[in-house]
């Protein structure tokens, strides 16, 4: 069972997330390795933090050299927000996969 799906434990309040906010919050995002990556996903993020420092993005290519994992740390400030992040990040054409 998730935790979405989970009953709430009488007498207890029930908890909407585990994430408390604001935090700092890594999204790793995963697309072919091609020019202007980094900074498209970048740009991405600043949308939804506007401090948002393009230069603590971290990267990481594949074995092959094909793929590069990036790793976003945004400001994160509500659920939603972070929803409507993954959402703008997952339907980019450049993105594989965002975690």
């Amino acid at each position: 069972m998730s935790a979405s799906t989970t009953p709430p434990i009488p007498g207890e309040p029930r908890k909407e997330s585990l994430i408390e906010y604001p935090c700092d919050f890594p999204v790793k995002v995963m697309g072919a390795r091609v020019d202007g990556f980094a900074e498209t996903m970048a740009q991405i993020a600043q949308q939804f933090d506007p401090n948002f420092n393009p230069a603590t993005i971290e990267m990481r290519p594949s074995k092959a050299g094909n793929y590069l994992s990036v790793t976003l740390t945004v400001r994160a400030t509500s659920r939603e927000q972070l929803d409507n992040l993954y959402r703008a990040l997952t339907g980019h054409p450049m993105v594989k996969v965002a975690l």
